[in-house]
């Protein structure tokens, strides 16, 4: 694979972090539902919740790479028989899984700077993520009231992407086996 996307193909770097970052998605859709039906008394819900804060954080600064790679990488051209409706809603697609891949991060390390709790993010064991101060440093009050719609729009805008993901991995099969174009192998490594 080479170091700069072609018109056909991304490159390695490029297809490294979206297989990385669709990974640690993919399985941040079994664990954040997972976890969050346990119970409180459940000797596994702390684990998991730090596992879970560090994944998503980890997503957050792979989307960044990723989005500044791709900033500066044009991304391969799309097939030339493909109708404009498609061109448009891939590229929507695309855009919205940027917005979302960290977004979605975001609002969960918002969520945990302001649980007035406020239990450290331990990532991976290795360091304390800070909280973020403006949240971090409301007064408990406050924080109970801004902590439930911070969460619940976590939740929303997760629950967002596995749709969006299912649409995507639906129009790549699609354009594999019924267009029989190069789409799908165009990431593929």
């Amino acid at each position: 694979m080479s170091r700069a996307n072609s018109s056909t193909r991304y490159d390695a770097v490029a297809a490294t972090l979206h297989w990385l970052i669709a990974g640690l998605i993919l399985f941040m859709f079994w664990l954040g539902p997972f976890m969050a039906n346990l119970p409180e008394t459940d000797e596994r819900q702390f684990p998991l919740f730090q596992l879970h804060k560090s994944i998503g954080l980890s997503i957050l600064v792979l989307s960044l790479a990723r989005l500044a790679w791709r900033l500066r990488n044009p991304v391969p051209d799309l097939p030339a028989q493909m109708p404009a409706w498609e061109r448009v809603t891939a590229r929507a697609v695309h855009y919205a899984f940027y917005v979302l891949m960290i977004v979605v991060p975001l609002f969960g390390w918002a969520t945990v700077s302001a649980a007035p709790i406020g239990v450290p993010t331990m990532w991976f064991g290795l360091f304390e993520w800070p909280h973020l101060p403006f949240l971090a440093d409301l007064p408990r009050a406050q924080k109970q009231i801004v902590e439930d719609p911070l969460a619940t729009t976590h939740a929303v805008l997760a629950l967002s992407m596995g749709l969006l993901a299912v649409l995507h991995v639906a129009a790549a099969l699609k354009h594999h086996f019924k267009d029989r174009d190069d789409v799908l192998k165009r990431m593929l490594p």
